[in-house]
């Protein structure tokens, strides 16, 4: 018989692994009447998107619903965050895109794009387990928005081929950029047609938008009644028949148990996009869940978020998934319906089923210019201007890192250039935090010890210095710059130097031997060495190196919790050391000598 204390555990874990059972611990039947009207508003965005994204990845339109189904709902249970929408997004169905592009057999398509999912879901899976959700903090807001810009440009390329009503030209396997070039001269002429409804798609959107926020009704389907009406447009006018490509039947039936095909070859030239696109889902979500949180206060788990989106890709692929993310254009509605729980995503998916079981057959006139129209409105908002133009005028870091991803999205390939922006943010982030802060310290003649200023006298006896910073292997170089300046700082009168360590932070085994290094250069020098400020970290590191005990005589001053700081007790210990005191010394002119010694911040 189980104990009441293991039942109590389980259900904590039950509650922490799956937030959305944990909310209907405090729901009540006005939380689900909220949901209700958020998960029905989602829906009626989330069905064309979910064909239009899925139209993007190269795909039937109905694996984008299947996807707006299963995804949306698993990603819901398991989310950290209360209003996130998973499901299929822009960004990872351009990655998807790109990664398949070499396979033009439609159906094999179909299963590698399934199999993507799964090699997706699996590694997201993977980062979960082994907790490195955290990281993602490390990998800079500017691969986001580098791989926006690009990826919205690639998008615009993709679809003005529907837009104009142009035949695709060239191989899947030539540069996305060769293939536009060739299908713009070659694909033949453009269908005014085609190119009407298109362009009356963008406009009615942005007509539509701006009457929205006009009149303030947040919750206007513009997407859904757009494709109606152009839906409409081409049954009434018999478009179809005069060269206007529609997207024809979709079966109205649900998604099935289905496992993926596992090819050794395909998921070995996948591994590499996988990961990447992987990362990029990762981070997707995770940047809109904190948008989210901090404007509604709660909390967040980052690898929760992590779990969800590896469960929910894991899960679809099973379910003839194509993979997905966190949606922010569905996650905003969400949130500005109303939605208090993570039960508006599944409600949400319940209601897109059911549009696809019962009106799936009338959806066969929906224009493939309409689909591109709605695609290229929507690459024109997927890019935040506001941010990119901050990101690129506040620093050289953050504008280079934005430009390279872009550059690499379209000269290159969508996968390549997340791994290249992440690969950057961790190559860029490095020497910032190897920079090793240098100050150098004075006694003023009424005792107080302050960083030097310009206009200070230096004792030549005693110099007083100051480190700040990580002592790992990133701070080599600073390191190595301040260690020289300080020995170039000892002439035939110094004989003590007080090196101040307060700030100095996670030790590794390449900062402790140049630290060494340098106290073994000054023991031959005949130069008296006091450190202060130690942290008992860095003293244990010091102890577990052997350096305590290879330079054994080195006065240490570990840092203190009292009034008298170390670096007061060092400065003390160091004028006991000194007999010829300097015509400039500070200590001469005070009423009680050392006593009377204090450190100012």
């Amino acid at each position: 018989m189980r104990s009441p204390h293991f039942n109590q555990n389980f259900s904590a874990w039950i509650f922490t692994v799956i937030p959305a059972l944990d909310s209907l611990r405090r729901y009540y039947f006005h939380d689900f009447r909220a949901d209700l009207i958020a998960g029905l508003t989602v829906a009626t965005v989330a069905v064309p998107q979910a064909m239009a994204y899925a139209m993007v990845a190269g795909l039937p339109v109905e694996y984008g619903l299947y996807t707006a189904i299963v995804m949306t709902a698993v990603g819901a249970v398991f989310d950290s965050s209360r209003q996130l929408i998973n499901g299929p997004t822009n960004a990872i169905s351009i990655a998807v895109f790109s990664a398949v592009a070499s396979i033009t057999v439609q159906e094999d398509k179909i299963q590698a794009t399934i199999l993507f999912s799964f090699m997706m879901g699996f590694i997201q899976l993977g980062i979960t387990m082994l907790r490195l959700g955290d990281l993602t903090r490390y990998i800079s807001h500017s691969v986001i928005l580098g791989f926006t810009v690009g990826a919205s440009g690639l998008l615009v390329l993709d679809q003005l081929k529907n837009l104009l009503g142009l035949k695709v030209v060239g191989s899947a396997h030539d540069h996305v950029l060769y293939r536009f070039w060739r299908t713009m001269m070659e694909g033949g002429s453009i269908q005014p047609e085609t190119l009407l409804l298109g362009l009356a798609t963008i406009f009615s959107l942005i007509l539509l938008r701006w009457f929205k926020n006009r009149i303030g009704w947040r919750l206007m389907p513009e997407l859904l009644l757009v494709v109606i009406a152009s839906s409409v447009l081409v049954a009434w006018l018999g478009l179809d028949q005069r060269g206007v490509k529609v997207i024809g039947d979709i079966p109205a039936k649900l998604p099935s148990f289905q496992v993926p095909m596992l090819n050794a070859g395909l998921m070995r030239d996948f591994a590499t996009g996988a990961l990447a696109v992987a990362v990029l889902g990762l981070l997707e979500a995770i940047s809109m869940a904190k948008a989210i949180a901090a404007k509604s206060g709660q909390k967040l788990d980052l690898n929760q978020q992590c779990l969800s989106e590896g469960v929910a890709n894991f899960a679809g692929s099973f379910f003839q998934c194509i993979p997905g993310s966190g949606s922010l254009t569905r996650s905003a509605i969400n949130q500005q319906a109303g939605a208090v729980s993570q039960w508006s995503g599944v409600i949400s998916a319940v209601a897109v089923a059911l549009i696809v079981l019962y009106f799936a057959p009338y959806a066969h006139y929906i224009p493939r210019a309409a689909l591109a129209g709605i695609l290229i409105v929507s690459s024109y908002h997927m890019v935040d201007r506001q941010a990119l133009l901050r990101y690129y005028r506040t620093t050289h870091y953050d504008a280079t890192i934005i430009l390279v991803t872009a550059i690499a999205a379209i000269a290159v390939s969508i996968e390549f250039c997340v791994l290249i922006g992440v690969f950057m943010s961790f190559v860029l982030a490095v020497p910032r935090a190897g920079r090793m802060l240098f100050t150098e310290f004075v006694v003023t003649a009424e005792g107080g010890i302050h960083e030097r200023l310009p206009e200070d006298t230096i004792c030549n006896r005693i110099l007083i210095f100051g480190l700040e910073g990580e002592l790992f292997f990133g701070a080599t170089t600073a390191l190595e710059t301040h260690f020289s300046y300080m020995e170039g700082r000892i002439d035939e009168h110094t004989r003590v130097l007080v090196l101040r360590m307060k700030r100095v932070r996670n030790p590794d085994a390449v900062g402790i031997e140049l630290l060494e290094n340098f106290l073994k250069r000054l023991k031959r020098r005949n130069i008296k060495v006091i450190l202060c400020g130690v942290r008992i970290n860095l003293h244990h590191s010091m102890q577990r190196s052997g350096l305590l005990e290879r330079l054994e005589g080195i006065p240490i001053f570990q840092e203190q919790l009292v009034r008298q700081t170390s670096t007061l007790l060092a400065v003390r210990h160091a004028y006991s050391l000194v007999d010829d005191h300097c015509p400039n010394c500070a200590c001469q002119s005070l009423p009680s000598g050392e006593q009377s010694l204090y450190f100012m911040v």
